[in-house]
């Protein structure tokens, strides 16, 4: 069935492909996105060319994660177009790469801003009409390095996403009653086909990252890196994962995934996020609340809200 999704961070890597792909499926889709007048403005005529070029409904909407007042203005829109809002995919998100210690506590908390609090910013503008319609899906672009093999100098990415994780994972229990199915995509280390390493921030105290670089841990970026592009099989390919956020998106509601892995390089995230899911559900049960673990089909739900 057709349903209205936004995903956030549309300009570009996971986001553009999968608001592509979910358009190619016969989904109303709107990508997201900041400054789509200024520097995003070659991208909103990119996929304007692209919906007219494959005939899909393929739109952009200005919505910058970072701010309260676009967030609330992006998701209005899309309301008052469509009437209904689906499917919410939070994507947004941004790497950084360096020893921690050289990361500024500014630095740390823009970064948890950009993939922690933005989802909380759209959740509380979008949730009111999902939970009005009685139904639809949330869906979450965690990484394995939330749980997976943790290589050094990532860990203000690894420690946002963790966080991002956690909270998704904590929003399904208190949405399954409003009939909000929650479906959580984790890829793997793509290190190519996305500009996510190549556009990864730097730590602001340079003079401090230097101690590490020049000390006991020289190399060690170059070979975390090379060991990383190393693990990654040849065939890997990032459209795999635009594929599966389609194929959970098509499933019929109440049958998704908790979570879809996507890891061509096997660091591990699927086997630790088993264990854990498994207590989180054993948890649940043995309080009682074993009905929180499943959305609540809600009878009499107006047909189109087909998320």
């Amino acid at each position: 069935m057709k349903q209205v999704i936004v995903i956030t961070g549309a300009s570009s890597g996971f986001g553009a492909l999968a608001a592509r792909a979910l358009a190619r499926a016969g989904h109303t889709v709107y990508a997201s996105m900041r400054e789509t007048q200024g520097r995003n403005a070659p991208q909103v005529t990119e996929v304007a060319r692209y919906a007219a070029e494959h005939g899909v409904d393929l739109r952009t909407v200005e919505l910058d994660v970072a701010a309260n007042d676009s967030v609330d203005a992006g998701v209005a829109r899309i309301i008052a177009d469509c009437g209904r809002l689906d499917v919410v995919i939070h994507n947004a998100g941004h790497m950084s790469f360096g020893p921690a210690e050289a990361f500024t506590p500014e630095q740390f908390a823009q970064l948890y801003n950009i993939n922690v609090l933005s989802t909380q910013r759209v959740n509380r503008a979008a949730l009111p009409q999902l939970r009005k319609q009685g139904k639809g899906l949330v869906m979450w672009i965690s990484s394995s390095s939330a749980r997976g093999g943790t290589p050094p100098y990532l860990s203000p990415y690894f420690a946002a996403k963790a966080a991002m994780d956690s909270l998704a994972v904590s929003y399904a229990g208190e949405l399954a009653r409003w009939g909000i199915e929650t479906s959580i995509i984790v890829p793997g280390a793509f290190t190519k086909g996305t500009n996510h390493f190549a556009h990864s921030g730097a730590p602001a105290d340079q003079a401090r990252a230097a101690e590490y670089d020049d000390g006991p841990y020289a190399g060690v970026p170059q070979q975390a890196l090379q060991g990383l592009a190393a693990l990654e099989p040849a065939d890997a390919d990032v459209a795999t994962v635009a594929d599966a956020i389609v194929e959970v998106i098509g499933m019929p509601f109440g049958s998704r995934p908790f979570r879809t892995h996507i890891d061509p390089s096997q660091d591990g995230c699927e086997i630790v996020n088993g264990v854990a899911d498994r207590v989180r559900s054993e948890m649940f049960r043995r309080i009682g609340l074993d009905d929180l673990l499943h959305p609540k089909i809600n009878v009499g739900v107006n047909a189109q809200a087909n998320a």
